[in-house]
């Protein structure tokens, strides 16, 4: 039974790299499609920053979890938060005001928990010497 569950874990983790990889792929090259876009339009906006941004992020996030092993729990809702400050900036034109202030009460949210998060593990750190999660 010990074997099946060494041999269950070594697939999972296998798999689990894959799927890192297949992110981190299919993200550095959204990253050049990106700059290949740019160069080709021959302007930088402020929408193209933030998607480059959300790419270096989702970087940053496999890179961690690869070193780690583990995923801190803000990682994704700074991604969400820069995720919704771009959509906001793309669309301000065509939305109503209560659609943006739909969106900017939900990113007022995830800074909340943000910051709810941080407290919590400022208040009641984990036992263990990763303090960070």
């Amino acid at each position: 039974m010990n074997k099946i569950k060494k041999n269950s874990y070594k697939v999972i983790t296998y798999v689990e790299n894959m799927g890192l990889l297949v992110i981190a792929i299919a993200t550095i090259i959204a990253f050049v499609h990106e700059i290949v876009a740019m160069v080709g339009r021959q302007t930088v906006t402020l929408a193209d920053l933030l998607l480059l941004f959300i790419y270096l992020e989702v970087l940053a996030m496999v890179a961690m979890y690869l070193e780690s092993g583990k995923l801190p729990v803000r990682m994704p809702i700074y991604i969400a938060i820069v995720a919704l400050a771009r959509y906001l900036i793309l669309d301000i034109k065509a939305m109503d005001n209560l659609r943006i202030i739909a969106i900017s009460g939900g990113m007022m949210i995830l800074a909340l928990t943000i910051l709810a998060v941080r407290f919590g593990h400022y208040k009641f750190p984990y036992a263990g010497k990763d303090n960070d999660l």
